[in-house]
């Protein structure tokens, strides 16, 4: 009977969409609270329990002036406005081991991105599912944060070429290394199961550095509502999430540098109170975000929103998490904290089909929210680390088979207009990208 219920659970998801087979978020195959969880399980019982899956991303890109500083892949070179690379390319192993009930007990997962430019790692990490409740799991290792919507999107399912200024910025490689547990039910038939919470403690840096560089370690964690269909809405598909992060760096100066009123106006203030030293300087984000999808005769119409601001605690030059404390000449440079927020805005339609979609997506990120425009100067201690900028990507994409992906897009990027060198207008570096994505 074991044997017939786990084959026709292979037949559902080999013969289910895209979707079934690939990654949609970074921590989706080992979530047993759907069905498509169930079904991946039972292929790795049947094939030895262990599944092997990748993708590369090949592409063509063109910038509107050379040598642009873009979030979309990288910088150009000094004499470069265009450029083919390889953007990911993905080998992933995932191992179940199943108990005599057919309940998973553990989950392991490593998973590396080799491109032209090498080799590096982007999963390695175990889970342990509890049994006697079915609501409790514990993830240890390098894996994704679990804050926002878009951070935890796979890059092999979203409908963008790169995830948002803001997400790129606050978490870069979106992984870090920790430990996380989550509550949640393994069935999603009433309201009270389809509620999930992850809870983590990390190191806070993330994969853009070597090693953690402080004591202080982060808490983040996320409240969510899984997907839920209303038949109220005419069958719309919704899900929802609050998250928060509760983190810092500790100073190894003296010097703290924060945006407060000198003189009658905002200004980067310098504060060399003896204090400052190996206090805590924050990284504290509250974000919320809200998807919601309305089926067609052939595809779907979905919209997504997501908004997050809090404190940062970066450098002078970037609003980045530094991956290495900041070093000039050997001595510690000062820590730079900045108010800031930030959001995305998707409308996502299929054009009559399943292979054939519309993207549009409109994103900011405000690294100051203190100042704006002409303000922003080199005399009241600003850099480029202080300017807002709004993002409108307009795209298609294009789904021949479940191994075959074609991904066209265009971003309009506006920088604000300030006081600043090189930033008195709009800087150029509007981005088209031309993408294939093989998988399997």
């Amino acid at each position: 009977m074991k044997y017939s219920i786990t084959g026709l659970l292979f037949l559902f998801v080999l013969f289910s969409n895209l979707e079934a087979f690939s990654q949609r978020f970074l921590m989706d195959l080992v979530d047993t609270t759907n069905q498509m969880g169930k079904g991946m399980l039972s292929i790795y019982e049947r094939y030895n329990r262990v599944r092997i899956s990748g993708y590369i991303q090949p592409q063509f890109q063109f910038i509107t002036k050379k040598g642009a500083e873009t979030y979309g892949g990288g910088n150009f070179s000094a004499l470069a406005n265009n450029r083919f690379m390889l953007r990911r390319g993905r080998l992933r192993v995932d191992y179940a081991h199943l108990n005599a009930n057919n309940d998973p007990t553990s989950y392991f997962v490593f998973q590396f991105d080799g491109t032209e430019r090498g080799v590096a790692i982007r999963d390695f990490w175990g889970r342990f599912y509890e049994n006697k409740f079915k609501i409790f799991a514990l993830t240890t290792g390098m894996f994704a944060r679990p804050f926002g919507y878009e951070v935890n999107l796979s890059s092999a399912n979203r409908e963008t070429p790169e995830r948002g200024r803001m997400s790129q910025i606050l978490m870069r490689t979106e992984r870090d290394i920790g430990v996380m547990l989550t509550v949640t039910s393994r069935k999603s038939i009433k309201w009270s199961q389809k509620l999930k919470l992850d809870v983590g403690v990390f190191n806070g840096q993330g994969m853009s550095g070597p090693m953690d560089y402080d004591s202080h370690k982060d808490v983040i964690g996320r409240f969510s509502l899984k997907p839920s269909k209303i038949i109220a809405l005419g069958g719309a598909t919704i899900s929802a999430a609050v998250s928060g992060y509760a983190g810092g760096i500790t100073s190894q100066s003296p010097v703290l540098y924060r945006t407060k009123v000198n003189a009658g106006e905002y200004a980067m203030v310098r504060d060399s109170s003896a204090g400052n030293y190996l206090k805590v300087s924050p990284r504290n984000y509250a974000g919320a975000d809200f998807q919601i999808s309305f089926p067609n005769n052939k595809g779907e119409t979905e919209f997504r929103l997501e908004y997050v601001r809090g404190d940062q605690t970066a450098t002078f030059a970037s609003s980045e998490t530094p991956g290495v404390y900041p070093v000039s000449n050997g001595a510690k440079d000062p820590l730079y904290v900045r108010s800031f927020d930030g959001a995305y805005f998707y409308f996502l339609q299929h054009l009559g089909s399943l292979e054939h979609q519309f993207v549009l997506k409109y994103d900011w990120y405000d690294p100051n929210k203190r100042v704006s425009g002409t303000e922003i100067s080199e005399t009241r201690g600003f850099d480029k680390a202080d300017l807002r900028y709004d993002t409108i990507g307009m795209g298609y994409v294009y789904v021949p088979n479940e191994s075959l992906k074609f991904m066209f897009h265009y971003n309009f990027v506006r920088n604000e207009k300030s006081a600043l060198s090189g930033f008195e207008t709009d800087a150029a570096d509007d981005l088209f990208t031309c993408r294939v994505q093989y998988n399997f």
